[in-house]
């Protein structure tokens, strides 16, 4: 186990039953890099791989 998935866990935990959007989850991660700008570029990463994720669109 890495140690970012005890950080997904804990998400999925807290928020697994929660239905959210695209837009907030965006809105999030925008927040979180104006707060954490070491992070904008894993962030940057991770958001153009849920964009081009064509899997989700099945």
């Amino acid at each position: 186990m890495y140690f970012t998935d005890r950080g997904i866990e804990e998400l999925a935990q807290r928020r697994g039953d929660e239905d959210i959007t695209i837009a907030w989850l965006a809105e999030r991660l925008r927040e979180f890099v104006d707060l954490n700008p070491d992070f904008e570029v894993p962030i940057e990463r991770l958001a153009t791989w849920l964009a081009r994720d064509d899997s989700l669109d099945d």
